[in-house]
């Protein structure tokens, strides 16, 4: 935590009432993605809370760079863990207006190989993709409802919606957060909004040390019609979009570079 006064209002004042910037929690938010998004919100004067499950250091050390951020270390995959984590942010700062789940994890494994694949490795992925992400918009409701314009947004990925992605378990639990995204945009409007973003390639360290990535993504580059794999600013930019475009809801926007239309 830096040294931000908390009980601060916005004209400056200490004590004088509740301050009324925006508060997010962005889980999975030490490196990557997350962390992008975490710094964007950030700089549009939002309150950040950093979160990852096992990258402490760099969780702290991100949330020290922000001008007014905390980081919790909690696993989504586990129950009271993702309660706990909403609460802290709302102790913290007395609100919660979005929620981003960018928590999410993967195996690298042939689409053949379906041995590979076991139940294990389903059941380790759904943890993290689905449950997680499910524990912690459940904890997140009453807070979002209360805010009166709060906003989720879910980190998806291309493979939920075309048949690629690293693995198929992996791609099935995105495919489930796509439609768990509209179905809670149904169920939680007009209090909530509900979207999804779906990264396509994005040079992030969610591929350091899988064999062949760096040539993948020149080939993959080069086939893109904006010639690029993504940075995760990109992915970054359309989420706090998203978070601020009152009038969308149960959208999954696919942020690919144009690799849809191929």
């Amino acid at each position: 935590m830096n040294n931000t006064e908390h009980s601060s209002t916005t004209d400056g004042g200490v004590g004088a009432g509740r301050d009324e910037r925006r508060v997010a929690l962005v889980t999975g938010s030490s490196s990557g993605i997350g962390a992008a998004v975490a710094r964007r919100l950030a700089a549009a004067g939002v309150r950040v809370v950093v979160n990852s499950a096992r990258s402490v250091e760099a969780g702290e050390k991100l949330a020290a760079e922000l001008p007014d951020a905390v980081y919790v270390q909690a696993s989504v995959a586990d129950e009271a863990d993702a309660a706990r984590l909403v609460r802290t942010a709302v102790d913290t700062y007395g609100r919660l207006d979005i929620l981003v789940n960018c928590a999410g994890t993967t195996r690298f494994i042939d689409h053949d190989d379906l041995e590979a694949a076991s139940p294990g490795v389903w059941r380790e992925l759904y943890d993290v993709n689905v449950i997680g992400v499910w524990q912690t918009i459940t904890a997140a409701v009453p807070h979002l409802r209360e805010s009166g314009a709060g906003s989720i947004v879910n980190i998806s990925s291309q493979a939920g919606v075309r048949p690629s992605g690293s693995s198929i378990p992996y791609a099935v639990s995105k495919a489930a957060v796509n439609h768990m995204t509209k179905l809670l945009a149904k169920t939680l409007g007009p209090a909530v909004r509900v979207n999804a973003v779906a990264p396509g390639m994005i040079d992030t360290p969610w591929f350091d040390g899988v064999e062949g990535i760096e040539a993948s993504m020149e080939a993959v580059a080069q086939r893109l019609p904006l010639g690029r794999v993504g940075r995760p600013e990109d992915i970054a930019e359309a989420v706090v979009d998203l978070t601020n475009s009152s009038y969308i809801t149960g959208e999954v926007l696919l942020v690919d570079g144009g690799g849809h239309l191929l």
